[in-house]
């Protein structure tokens, strides 16, 4: 283990993949107690490490608001001397090498290996996104203590949950939540889907359906309502921290591979993901208390790509009568969440 006293992390992009590289910033902090630990993400992400117990600083930026200069010259003015990309496209490795760091860890993809002189082998095809992260410390004999994701969540996002929770007459209920949101379109499951499930559930399990809902996509949750005949809840506008404490209320929640997906598994509610294009061992809510459901026996699974040729049939062919036995599977390995 190398010697660091001022450590830069780096992880971009999507909600969940920063989520899911929260291990790694709990066993740098248990390496380096006393080390100042700063952590670059964009700022629609930040929310995800705001509040972090084990993290200094977090440096944001917006590809649309800020100046790729200003930002390598914030990063060089702090004179790390450990840079961690978690990330590693060009803009993260450029910031690695300009950073100065002694010590400049990445997995080098093509064409980036130039900024760093410590190379993680990437294992992003073997093993879940997780231990993906966790390689980068492996590679520098930091310990490994603990693999779980953390989203912190502050004491006004609870007190928005609770209030909201009485005023719609849920405390004390079985909750189930559902989030038929995805960046890609070919991940999400139809609202309709998500209508029979819910109706489906609600009476099998006396629940109460809780509708989540994230930027321009409240519709979605309005349709889904108008559809039900057991009337859902549609949880009002949030902020990332204030969605989280809702679903941390929640006692299951059911949702395509997503951010939500990756916070409500964060915050130790039982999930179950719903996969279709994306790969679950890789991708999937983690933890034994989680699971995920897809349409089995299709050639075309783990495509990965977010426009689909054939009509998307991982997800339009993919039954309400497949997914129930999975939420029924998920229930009895966590009984203790209903009524909570």
């Amino acid at each position: 283990m190398i010697d660091a006293k001022n450590i830069l992390m780096i992880k971009l992009r999507a909600i969940g993949d920063v989520l899911l590289s929260t291990p790694a910033i709990y066993n740098m902090r248990q390496a380096y107690p006393n080390a100042t630990i700063d952590f670059l993400t964009e700022e629609f992400a930040a929310d995800v490490v705001r509040g972090n117990p084990w993290v200094n600083d977090v440096i944001t930026f917006s590809k649309k608001r800020d100046s790729s200069f200003g930002l390598l010259r914030t990063v060089r003015s702090r004179r790390y001397d450990l840079v961690i990309d978690l990330f590693c496209n060009p803009r993260s490795a450029l910031v690695t090498k300009i950073s100065g760091a002694r010590t400049r860890a990445g997995y080098p993809f093509r064409g980036r290996r130039y900024a760093y002189n410590s190379y993680v082998s990437p294992r992003s095809d073997d093993v879940h996104n997780v231990e993906f992260n966790l390689d980068a410390l492996r590679r520098l004999d930091i310990p490994i203590v603990s693999s779980q994701p953390f989203f912190p969540i502050d004491d006004r996002s609870k007190i928005f949950a609770g209030d909201w929770l009485k005023k719609e007459n849920l405390t004390g209920k079985t909750i189930v939540a559902l989030n038929p949101s995805g960046s890609w379109e070919t991940k999400r499951w139809g609202l309709q889907h998500f209508a029979d499930f819910g109706d489906r559930v609600a009476e099998k399990y006396d629940a109460e359906i809780v509708l989540v809902w994230g930027p321009d996509e409240e519709g979605d949750a309005a349709t889904i309502q108008m559809r039900m005949k057991h009337r859902p809840h549609i949880i009002p506008r949030t902020s990332l921290k204030q969605l989280g404490a809702i679903l941390q209320r929640c006692s299951y929640v059911v949702s395509n591979d997503s951010g939500p997906m990756h916070i409500a598994a964060a915050v130790r509610v039982p999930t179950l993901g719903i996969f279709g294009p994306t790969t679950p061992r890789l991708q999937g809510p983690y933890g034994e208390k989680h699971a995920w459901v897809r349409n089995e026996g299709l050639d075309c699974l783990e495509c990965n790509l977010t426009k689909c040729p054939i009509g998307n049939i991982c997800m339009t062919q993919l039954e309400v009568g497949r997914v129930v036995p999975a939420f029924d599977a998920l229930v009895k390995k966590n009984p203790e969440r209903a009524a909570n």
